[in-house]
């Protein structure tokens, strides 16, 4: 029994090791900081964001108009689930700026069906769901990159299916709205 209470008084492990907490003062180090700054140039792993057009929606400072990969089904479900959790409550689910905030009395943001937005490139958007714009704050630390695109992808599904033509619905969905057979 004396044996392992003498065992016990004789650990030492890292736990109670000396140690400094994170920005303390040092009398160690010169500069009197417990902690070392970092190395110039340091990145932190999963942070370099060397892809300029799919971190930023610009190429050479220029916004682009193409997606950065191409579109799949799970991508736009993906962005229509997005919206609708960040971009409905102000944009509405069909995008006209009618959401529920707007109903609750606050700033109506533009309809995404206006020309200026349907021209608008694909970039433009991506900026202002990293940057915020007017009244609409950032979403660039809410919002992953990825996301980012695919709600973009929504976006434009969202301009498509309010300004498409019957000319451009294929045929065999067009007989079956008509309700006849050309």
């Amino acid at each position: 029994m004396g044996g392992l209470l003498l065992a016990t008084g004789c650990r030492q492990d890292m736990h109670d090791q000396p140690r400094y907490k994170p920005l303390a003062a040092s009398t160690f180090f010169a500069d009197g900081r417990s902690s070392r700054p970092l190395v110039p140039g340091t990145i932190a792993r999963g942070g370099l964001r060397d892809d300029e057009y799919f971190y930023t929606g610009r190429s050479n400072g220029a916004l682009v108009d193409k997606f950065p990969s191409p579109l799949t089904r799970e991508i736009l479900l993906r962005g229509q689930e997005r919206y609708n959790i960040f971009c409905s409550p102000c944009h509405d689910r069909v995008g006209n700026g009618q959401g529920m905030i707007v109903q609750r009395g606050f700033r109506r943001p533009p309809s995404f069906h206006i020309d200026r937005l349907r021209e608008a490139p694909v970039g433009y958007f991506f900026d202002v769901i990293t940057n915020g714009f007017g009244a609409m704050y950032d979403y660039g630390e809410r919002i992953p990159p990825q996301d980012r695109w695919a709600i973009i992808a929504d976006i434009r599904a969202l301009q498509l299916s309010q300004h498409a033509t019957l000319a451009e619905v294929p045929l065999e969905e067009r007989q079956q709205l008509m309700g006849t057979k050309e």
